[in-house]
């Protein structure tokens, strides 16, 4: 069974953004060299991997909204993103974005349900 393993969240205005859930939950936020518009979301202490330490919670981002229809969303690991993409439209979904690489982490694509729902997919890159 795929697990969920991290959530995005769109901003319109990033420094806004942050200042809310650093204030509301007090969320931490990290850069990352992939892309300025990309902020990793951490609301639990993680491990150094980036794992969160307590076990079945996640961590997430936050985005620059690209497109206006965009909510907040979960992104799923799975063991063979090209495999499942396969089965998107066979599930009765849409795929949105093909896979692409995140550095040298993984790999992601995004995909719409059948309910119209935005979902990420990811695949570790073994090392």
């Amino acid at each position: 069974m795929d697990k969920v393993t991290h959530f995005h969240i769109p901003a319109d205005n990033m420094r806004r953004a942050k200042m809310f859930y650093r204030n509301m939950f007090g969320w931490e936020f990290k850069i990352t060299e992939m892309d300025q518009d990309y902020t990793l979301t951490t609301t639990v202490k993680t491990d150094q991997k980036q794992i969160p330490a307590e076990p079945g919670a996640i961590n997430g981002a936050l985005f620059l909204r690209r497109r206006p229809d965009e909510g907040p969303s979960i992104v799923v690991t799975v063991q063979d993103i090209y495999g499942s993409l396969e089965n998107v439209e066979k599930a009765g979904g849409h795929i949105l974005r093909p896979v692409e690489p995140a550095g040298n982490l993984g790999l992601f694509a995004e995909i719409r349900d059948s309910e119209g729902n935005i979902l990420g997919l990811w695949q570790e890159i073994e090392k």
